[in-house]
């Protein structure tokens, strides 16, 4: 039996989807200029709020990209800077020239996080003693050489990504931090990664790993907040560095300089949804916020996407490999 809607009923319900309309378009306009406030206007916290100029940063991967940058942007304001990486002579080539330019102080230690030793982390414990540590930047991490299916991922490769990037990271936090809570103040910094925001076929352990660390960065700064200690996952999609085996730059893929000099801008400023991960790099916080906000994070569509392009880059490393075989 047909069902006959009379004028009036009709015109309420027309009324009724435009309002509903209009209310899912606020809704969308109001999220997309938050994001643009965000990622294009809102400053980050002051990093004075952590500590006076003369306190102490802690930095682990310090050697090299990001870290090594990290080391030279906070020395130049006023920070003293131990530094926390495997190759001795290159952290105190680093630790000399930081003297040099920016009258600071500096300390370092060359430490195999591979190797999980008690003794080095009893050498980190007995550096920060009695230091007056304003920021812990967690920088060490591990990937993988080439993007590697994970049945055929090598068993030593994956114990050192675990190992480097959450198990390290976590031991190196738990020395650093007591001293922050102590004084009511601190700022843990923690690389992420767009690997991390939505699983990523062909690097499952590193993809895992930085999950971890995004799940567990959360946690951590809800425990610590009343502590007055911030705490944030910076989170990227690629920069040029040795582990990420790019060299050119590009509008989507900054050099470690700019990279830090956004990252140490928008603190405490968070583009996507997930409590204290920061996107802090232009063009990333674009795809953050297009990843959570239209393909949706962790969707079908988005992982088929990665899965395919990390084949292709496995496929080119691969050929790559066969060339560098025959010059031999």
């Amino acid at each position: 039996m047909a069902i006959t809607l009379d004028a009036k009923t009709v015109r309420l319900a027309k009324t009724g989807l435009a309002y509903f309309g209009g209310v899912v378009v606020l809704y969308w306009l109001l999220r997309l200029l938050q994001a643009v406030f965000a990622i294009f206007i809102q400053p980050g916290k002051s990093l004075r709020k952590f500590g006076p100029k003369g306190s102490w940063v802690v930095i682990t991967g310090a050697s090299d990209g990001i870290g090594k940058e990290y080391a030279y942007q906070l020395a130049a304001k006023g920070f003293n800077i131990l530094l926390i990486s495997r190759t001795a002579s290159k952290l105190e080539e680093i630790g000399k020239d930081l003297e040099s330019k920016h009258s600071i102080k500096t300390e370092f230690l060359p430490i195999d996080f591979a190797a999980n030793r008690d003794e080095d982390y009893k050498k980190i414990a007995a550096a920060v003693d009695g230091k007056d540590v304003a920021i812990l930047v967690n920088n060490v991490g591990k990937s993988y050489d080439m993007p590697t299916p994970f049945l055929i991922t090598e068993d030593h490769v994956m114990k050192e990504i675990i190992t480097i990037n959450c198990l390290a990271t976590l031991r190196v936090t738990q020395i650093v931090v007591p001293g922050m809570v102590s004084r009511k103040r601190g700022l843990i910094l923690t690389m992420g990664s767009f690997a991390g925001l939505t699983p990523t076929p062909l690097l499952a352990a590193y993809s895992g790993s930085k999950a971890f660390l995004s799940t567990w960065s959360a946690a951590l700064a809800a425990e610590l907040a009343p502590y007055g200690v911030d705490v944030d996952l910076i989170t990227c999609y690629l920069v040029t560095s040795a582990m990420s085996k790019v060299r050119r730059t590009s509008m989507t893929i900054p050099n470690p300089r700019a990279f830090v000099r956004a990252a140490l801008g928008k603190i405490g400023v968070y583009v996507g949804n997930s409590t204290g991960v920061s996107t802090p790099f232009w063009s990333h916080g674009v795809m953050h916020w297009a990843m959570e906000n239209i393909a949706g994070l962790g969707s079908s569509s988005l992982i088929k996407v990665n899965k395919s392009m990390h084949e292709d880059i496995r496929k080119r490393a691969l050929k790559k490999q066969e060339r560098d075989a025959k010059k031999q």
